[in-house]
C-alpha cells in the first residue's frame, strides 16, 4: 500500500508559551498505602482550589493494622517519596497513614521523606489532626477509630501528650484495612453523634485514612453543633496551609472556614 509523502511546506513547527500549569499555587505530594481505598477519593473532593494539584505515590504495606505491620512501612517511605514528580517542584509531602505515623514517629517519617525531598514541608494525619485541634481551640476531644485496643490506647496517650485531653474513645475494632474502607455512612454518623452528645467532648476526631468521613463532616457538625475532623480532612487542610493556601471554605466544614 502506498502512502502520500508529507510535503515540506505542509509541516509547521509551532511557537508556544508556558504558564504555571495546574499547580501554579501549590504542588502537594501524597504518599498512599497500597491498601488504602479512600484518601485519594476524599482529597479530590477537598483539594479543588484553582492552582492547587496533588500527586500520589503508593507504598507496599500489609492490610493488617497492627503495630508490628505498621512499623514495617518505614523503609518504603523514601522510595515512594522519590516517585513524586522527580526533579520537579513540590511544596509539601503528606504521608497518608495515621497509625503508622505514630508507631514509626512523625520525625522519623519526615526524615524518610526528606531523604528523597531534602528540606520539604511535611505532614501526616496525626500531625495535621493535632494542628487542627489546636486551630479550633479544642481542649477535650472524642476519638473514633477502627483500630484494635492497643493502637487506640497508644493514640490517646499520643494526643494527650500534645495538650488535648481524650475524654471518650469508641472503636469499630476491625483490623482489616480493606474492609475498614467499606464501613458505611450510617455507622459512622451514629458513632460520631453518640460521642458528640457528651458534655465533656468539645470535638470529635475520626482517625484512619480509610474511613469515608470527609463528605459527612458538614452535616455532622450541623447535627452535633461541634467540630468534627478526620484524618484525610485534617491532612488536606494542613497540607494546603503548609503550602501557603489559606482560602476560607466554610462549606467544607469549620476547619476549612478558619
Amino acid at each position: 500500500m502506498s502512502t502520500t509523502p508529507i510535503q515540506h511546506d505542509a509541516y509547521t513547527k509551532l511557537d508556544f508559551a508556558l504558564d504555571a500549569g495546574i499547580a501554579g499555587r501549590a504542588a502537594i505530594g501524597l504518599i498512599v498505602l497500597a491498601t488504602d481505598h479512600t484518601i485519594e477519593h476524599e482529597w479530590r473532593q477537598l483539594l479543588r482550589q484553582n492552582g492547587v494539584a496533588f500527586y500520589e505515590s503508593r507504598l507496599q504495606n500489609s492490610p493488617d493494622i497492627t503495630p508490628a505491620r505498621l512499623a514495617e512501612i518505614e523503609p518504603h517511605i523514601a522510595p515512594a517519596a522519590g516517585l513524586l514528580l522527580p526533579g520537579e517542584r513540590l511544596d509539601v509531602v503528606a504521608f497518608g497513614c495515621t497509625s503508622a505515623a505514630m508507631v514509626i514517629g512523625e520525625e522519623r517519617v519526615f526524615a524518610r521523606i526528606r531523604e528523597a525531598r531534602p528540606g520539604i514541608a511535611c505532614t501526616t494525619p496525626i500531625t495535621a489532626a493535632v494542628a487542627a485541634l489546636a486551630a479550633l481551640q479544642v481542649r477535650r476531644a472524642a476519638l473514633l477509630t477502627p483500630y484494635i485496643r492497643s493502637i487506640n490506647d497508644f493514640m490517646r496517650d499520643y494526643i494527650e501528650a500534645r495538650g488535648v485531653a481524650v475524654t471518650r474513645i469508641a472503636s469499630f475494632e476491625h483490623a482489616d484495612d480493606n474492609e475498614v474502607s467499606r464501613i458505611d455512612a450510617p455507622s459512622l454518623c451514629m458513632a460520631v453523634e453518640q460521642l458528640a452528645r457528651h458534655a465533656d467532648v468539645d470535638a470529635v476526631f475520626v482517625s484512619c485514612t480509610s474511613l469515608r468521613v470527609a463528605s459527612l463532616i458538614p452535616q455532622l457538625e450541623e447535627a452535633t453543633g461541634k467540630p468534627v475532623i478526620s484524618s484525610n480532612f485534617a491532612m488536606a487542610w494542613h497540607a494546603l496551609r503548609l503550602a501557603g493556601v489559606r482560602d476560607s471554605e466554610p462549606q467544607l466544614g469549620r476547619l476549612f472556614a478558619l
